[in-house]
Formats: C-alpha cells, structure tokens, sequence
C-alpha cells in the first residue's frame, strides 16, 4: 500500500513538470544579419555555458530555438548576457589524475557563447563546462583572449601557472591599482570581478555589471512536526519463535530543517539537512509450548535521532507555490531501543539492540510563500537488525510532515 501511495504521488508530480519549470522572460538576440530580436527567452540560469536557448516571439508564440551558428548574441534584460566568439581554450584538466607535466596551455580554436560578466572597455567573460572554468578579456577593438592559469605536475608536486595575473597587470597598467591586488588574485569569478570593478571605478570609467547581486546560498530553518506510519517485520534463521510481525502503527516525530539554496538554475535545487526524533512502539502476544507460562511477549520500542541529508529540487506552479522532491540519505542513531521476548512472566527469552541504521528517502511536497509546507516521505530502510547475522527485518516508514518556515 505505502508503495501504491508513492507511486501515485510521483505521477501527480510528474503532471506538473512540463509547465512548472518553463520560465520566459524579456530578452533579445541578434542574427548574423546583424537584426536584434526582442523575445521571450527560457530563463535556464545556466550552470553550463549554453550553445542554444528557447525563445518565443510572444507569450502565446510556439517555442522556437536560437543556436550558436546563427545568434551572435542573446541575453535576458537585467539579468543576463552571452556572446557568440571564436576563440583559443585551454580545456587541460584541473584533477590531479588527469594532470599533464606541461605548464604551458594547450590551447584549441572552438566557437564558444562566453558569459559576459563586465562590460566595458575591457569586458570579463565567463565559460564553464561540467566543472571546467575560464575566464577572458576582451577590448572593445580587439578579439576575446583566455586569462591563462594551469595547474601541472612536475616530480608528484602540483604547480600553478599563474599567467593571468600578468595579462592583466598589462592590461590595466593602472598606477592607481595596487600590485598586491594583482599577486593575491585568485583565478574565481569573485576576484576577477572584484578587479575589473575596482579598475572602473578609480578611473570613473562607466561599466555595466551583469551581477550586481551577487548569488548567495539562500538559506531556510523550518519546523517540522509530522505523524509517522511505521511498519516491522523481522525473522530468524534459526530460530521460528522469533519470527514476528509487528504490524503497522502511528508514531510522533519532530524535526528542525535547514535548507540552503544553490545559487543557480533559478534557486531549484537546494541541500537540507533536518535531525529529527521518531519512535515506535509495539507489542504482539504468541501463544506457545516451547516457553514456560505458554506466552512469548514481543516488544520493539525504538526510539532515534534522525539525520537526513539531501538534495532538493523545486517545481515552480506560480510566484507563491511550488512542489518539490528530495532525495536524502539518512543515519539514524538509536537511543536505547530494543526488540525484547519475553515470558509470561515478563523474563527475557531473547533481545536485541538496535544501534544504527541507514537509508535512503524520497519525498514529495508542497510549499506555500516559502512559510507553510508539507511532505510525504517514504523510507525503507535495511536491516535493523544487521549486527545479528541470523536475523533479518522489513522494517519501513511514511512520513507526513508539516513545516513553518522561521527564517525564508
């Protein structure tokens, strides 16, 4: 049954997928003809440099789609800019296994849609590509060039070719701009940007900065009581008295969550993390010859601090309700709990600790003004029973949790 309620929720979900995630926002692009386009453009918040983007002439337009051979340039007014370049990368690996012992870049020609971070005589321009980073410069009456920095292997020691410093010592040739600022930069958006900033401003030259914001990890302390309906099964090798269904039954659970939003991608995805504290209880009666008083007791009472860890991804349906999905690891940490059988006499025939245990969960829910939320969490979780190699247990949780967000 817990499955079938999943199963179901997910397909709910998945019917607002199409329509929660397709953003557009006022934009433009320029052909190769030179002819800017005003348009709707699909706001991705792009980890990755793109090299095409979906547009709409107008809201109640078919989707249409704008690609680097035939867009020169595309941007979303007041939030974005890229431009089309043909340029020189160095795509050399920054991990130590795949690191080569040359420290000059290895540069190949590629056409590139570069992120224009600052723009101004001299602009700054981003690429990224699955973890790979570059930055590059470009002059208003010159070609785009790659700001070059290298790490290399030489006799098992990492070492950094820091060229970019130079280059922009150089291009600056700024006396009003300290060399220390140039021998501590580090080769990140954050400094770089820092830089080119502080360039324009000694030298009251006007610039445009497409991040005037800069992103932060948002973050989120919600409350979130909830119900559980929790289920136990277990089973011995060796002996069949000890095999025992505990049945279903409903328990209490408190939890403090902590959410950070990552700063991309429109502010979907994000890391919580949310210590909790659940129990269950239960008892079943076996009525049996082979213990004395003819009656063995069954009894789990297992009490824990949860610590779930996950990912988060948000469905947005409007500008104040959103659905969302998680998927969390978590360890929980039992506090005394036990699964005892007693006699009838209330002696112990036989007993288990239960430590710690770990799963995986998946959840759905719904928030509303990033205040009020709920969830519905399924958790099946592995054996609680793994440190006793002749016995096994099926023991599962549903959550339905409600949550107020303190801090949003």
């Amino acid at each position: 049954m817990i499955r079938k309620i999943w199963i179901l929720l997910l397909i709910v979900v998945s019917s607002f997928k199409s329509d929660a995630q397709i953003i557009f926002e006022s934009g433009y692009f320029i052909t190769d003809a030179d002819e800017r386009v005003d348009c709707l453009i699909r706001n991705m918040d792009w980890i990755n440099n793109p090299s095409k983007f979906e547009y709409k002439l107008s809201s109640n337009d078919a989707i249409k789609v704008g690609d680097i051979h035939t867009v020169k340039e595309f941007g979303i007014n007041q939030v974005s800019k890229y431009i089309r370049t043909q340029t020189k990368i160095d795509r050399s690996s920054d991990r130590i296994e795949e690191m080569d012992a040359e420290r000059n870049p290895v540069f190949q020609e590629e056409l590139l849609f570069l992120k224009v971070l600052i723009e101004g005589q001299f602009s700054l321009l981003q690429y990224t590509d699955n973890g790979l980073v570059r930055f590059f410069y470009k002059t208003k009456d010159s070609t785009v060039n790659q700001l070059v920095y290298k790490r290399y292997m030489v006799d098992d020691k990492v070492l950094n070719n820091d060229y970019f410093k130079q280059q922009l010592l150089i291009l600056f040739n700024s006396e009003k701009i300290a060399l220390e600022d140039f021998t501590r930069l580090k080769y990140d958006d954050r400094d770089l940007e820092k830089l080119f900033i502080k360039y324009y401003e000694v030298n009251n030259l006007t610039f445009i900065n497409y991040q005037p914001k800069r992103s932060k990890y948002l973050s989120h302390l919600t409350i979130r009581p909830g119900i559980s309906y929790n289920s136990l099964k277990i089973e011995s090798a060796i002996n069949d008295l000890l095999n025992t269904n505990f049945g279903s039954s409903l328990g209490f659970r408190l939890g403090a969550e902590a959410e950070f939003i990552l700063p991309f991608n429109k502010n979907k995805w994000g890391v919580v993390i949310e210590p909790t504290y659940q129990y269950f209880k239960s008892e079943e009666f076996k009525q049996t010859n082979q213990v004395s008083g003819g009656i063995l007791i069954s009894k789990v009472d297992y009490k824990a601090i949860g610590l779930p860890v996950g990912i988060r991804h948000y469905f947005y349906l409007n500008q104040k309700s959103k659905l969302f999905l998680n998927v969390n690891y978590v360890l929980d940490f039992g506090l005394n709990s036990t699964i005892k059988f007693l006699r009838n006499d209330n002696s112990v025939y036989s007993s288990f600790d239960i430590k710690s245990i770990s799963s995986l969960a998946m959840g759905i829910g719904y928030k509303f003004k990033n205040t009020l939320g709920i969830e519905m969490r399924y958790q099946p979780s592995p054996n609680i029973l793994s440190e006793y190699p002749y016995m096994t247990s099926n023991y599962n949780t549903l959550l339905l949790t409600l949550g107020y967000s303190l801090f949003k």
